[in-house]
């Protein structure tokens, strides 16, 4: 079976960007790239409006770290409102329910999956109990004037149990995470509410 992961990577208030700030907030240090770089082979799984960011922002940018092996991977996009074939290399586009589908690739042997941005994508395959493992890299800047793209919006309530942390260019850290869909809060659940 192959396993899935949501990743992100956020401002400690939990914006995926900002207006006025570059690309990963200016902070991507050696340590970082290289463990990007290095990082296990997976298939990366987003939707229309990611897809049209980073290939519009690739199709222009010069093989740096980490741009070959985003350009090189394996990818699939979901997506009601784009048509094939896509421009990008190695990008299959899908235009069923990405619940659905994930849920039948998750039962095929194969590299694991892993959600490259796409916030909609990704809370909805959270709340279908897909999500194997939740991992976030947290930039340490505060983007309370300037955030858009709030990454927990929406979500349901989470319980997530620490499995993996580090940290990258004496800044960044990494958490990873096992995340429950809880039904209820804990409070409410222990009154029988729900």
């Amino acid at each position: 079976m192959r396993k899935l992961m949501v990743d992100f990577i956020i401002s400690l208030d939990g914006f995926g960007a900002a207006e006025g700030w570059p690309g990963l907030w200016g902070m991507a240090g050696p340590e970082y790239l290289a463990w990007l770089e290095a990082e296990e082979k997976h298939t990366a799984l987003m939707g229309a409006t990611t897809y049209r960011l980073l290939s519009g922002i690739l199709a222009h940018s010069p093989d740096e770290v980490g741009t070959a092996t985003l350009k090189a991977m394996p990818k699939i996009v979901f997506s009601s409102t784009l048509t094939a074939p896509l421009e990008w290399a190695n990008t299959e586009l899908i235009s069923g329910d990405a619940v659905a589908e994930v849920r039948a690739m998750k039962q095929e042997e194969g590299i694991p999956l892993h959600t490259l941005g796409s916030l909609s994508l990704s809370r909805s395959l959270l709340r279908a109990g897909l999500v194997d493992r939740y991992r976030v890299v947290v930039f340490p800047v505060i983007n309370g004037a300037t955030g858009r793209d709030r990454i927990f919006d929406g979500y349901p309530d989470v319980a997530l149990q620490l499995v993996d942390h580090r940290t990258f260019d004496d800044r960044l850290q990494l958490l990873e995470y096992v995340p429950t869909v809880l039904e209820a809060p804990p409070g409410l659940a222990a009154q029988g509410v729900e």
